[in-house]
């Protein structure tokens, strides 16, 4: 492409480089989350479980499926110092998080690569 002001050549960035450069960005802003911000989180009531105390019915809630799980209540199963916990369990939502995502994008781009080779094929 040329570049109007100076007729120069301008050479363009592949957009699949930017859009990896995006999702690397992505996966670090929210790794430094998880691991660096997370341990700070208050300890209060959230805003649905502090209503459920002030209107009475918080004693009704019934544990979930998941309750007993290595990630229960925003920790670690097994691990002593609280922040850590919270830090490795933030870490692995994040990994977590961003693999079912990339996964599906990939799923995505397979089945629209299989359709465009399909309608473009001679009959």
């Amino acid at each position: 492409m040329t570049d109007p002001t100076t007729g120069t050549e301008k050479r363009q960035r592949p957009a699949r480089r930017s859009v990896r450069l995006f999702v690397v960005a992505g996966l670090l802003v929210g790794l430094g989350l998880a691991i660096g911000v997370s341990p700070f989180a208050s300890g209060s009531p959230d805003g649905l479980e502090k209503v459920s105390e002030q209107q009475g019915f918080a004693d009704s809630a019934k544990d979930h499926w998941f309750t007993g799980g290595p990630f229960a209540d925003y920790g670690v199963s097994g691990i002593g110092n609280e922040a850590v916990g919270t830090a490795l369990s933030g870490l692995v939502g994040v990994l977590v998080t961003m693999g079912v995502g990339v996964a599906l994008f990939a799923l995505v781009g397979l089945v629209r690569g299989r359709r465009a080779a399909r309608d473009t094929s001679p009959d």
